[in-house]
Order: structure tokens, then sequence, then C-alpha cells
């Protein structure tokens, strides 16, 4: 069974965008690279990881919830619908043998967010986690300070300047190990 990315990212970019062709390359490199991916399944950045993905060769699953009245993007393959925002965050969470998140406002602090205390608290195994953007590695940096303070895993969470690090983290971290 492949290993299953779950990609955190904005909503709003568009095509052609630099952030948009940020998440497609990212979702063509990991299922050129054997991986399946999963997002929120809706547009932005979600939509172009999900596309890349697929021309990859990948699956795309969408994990919804019917808040805002949107529709899921035409690149998912495989939708699973949520009732509430915590649910559809849990099962991002529970779907994901690793994590990336990419460029986001709140939403996608919220996701990081979940992950990481998910892990600090041993509320699941730790599985890589790795950010991409300049607005993750400042967060990135001052929390693992905090880590270090209080005695915690400084070392959960990693910041990448480029997709292919990030690929190549995740092969590292993930590939022959199991599910």
């Amino acid at each position: 069974m492949k290993k299953i990315i779950t990609i955190f990212g904005s909503s709003k970019p568009i095509n052609n965008e630099e952030q948009y062709l940020t998440a497609y390359t990212l979702g063509k490199n990991l299922a050129l690279n054997g991986f399946d991916i999963c997002t929120g399944g809706f547009n932005g950045i979600m939509e172009a990881a999900s596309k890349g993905a697929v021309e990859g060769g990948g699956e795309a699953i969408g994990v919804t919830v019917d808040l805002w009245g949107r529709y899921t993007n035409k690149y998912i393959t495989k939708e699973i619908k949520c009732i509430t925002l915590f649910e559809r965050i849990d099962k991002l969470i529970g779907l994901g043998d690793g994590f990336v998140v990419l460029q986001g406002g709140t939403g996608t602090l919220l996701e990081l967010a979940a992950v990481w205390e998910y892990a600090n608290k041993d509320l699941m195994r730790i599985k890589p986690v790795a950010c991409h953007s300049s607005i993750w590695k400042t967060i990135v940096s001052e929390m693992n300070e905090q880590m270090k303070l209080e005695g915690r895993s400084a070392d959960m969470v990693k910041s990448f300047d480029t997709i292919e690090e990030i690929v190549e983290y995740l092969k590292g971290s993930l590939i022959n190990t199991p599910s």
C-alpha cells in the first residue's frame, strides 16, 4: 500500500500563481516517487497538489466538509465527507503517513498546530512534518525554541526551502517503513 502525504495550504491561489505552481510541483513529485496525497479537497493549493498527483500517476484523496458551499475539485480521485471542521482535521491527520505544510493562513496554522499537538501529546506516533515558506520557517523556529524550554522534542517539524528537499526528506523518512 502506498504511503499518503497530507498536504495543508491556502484555498486562495489560482492557476499560474507561484503558490499554485509550488503545490502542483509537490503533488506531481510525490506521485512520481510513489506517494498518494490527501488534501481538504477544494481549491487553491488543494487543487494544485491534487492535479499534480493525478498527472504523476498517484491518487488524490479529498477530505471535505460542507460548511462553505464549495465543490470538490475535479482532480480528487476519492472523496471522504466529514460533518464538522474538527472531524475533517482529524481525518486529514489520521490518513497522513507524513505531512507537508505549504503557504496558508489561519486554517493552515490550525492544521499544523493540530498535527504538532497530536504528536507532542502522544496521541499519534511521530510522523514527518515538512513546512515550506518563510512564514512557517519563522513559526517552526520559534516553536522549536519553546519546545526546548519545555524539555520536549524540538525536532518534530522541519522547514525546507525547496520542494525537492521535502520529497527527499519524506522518501528518506517513509519509504520501506511500515504504515
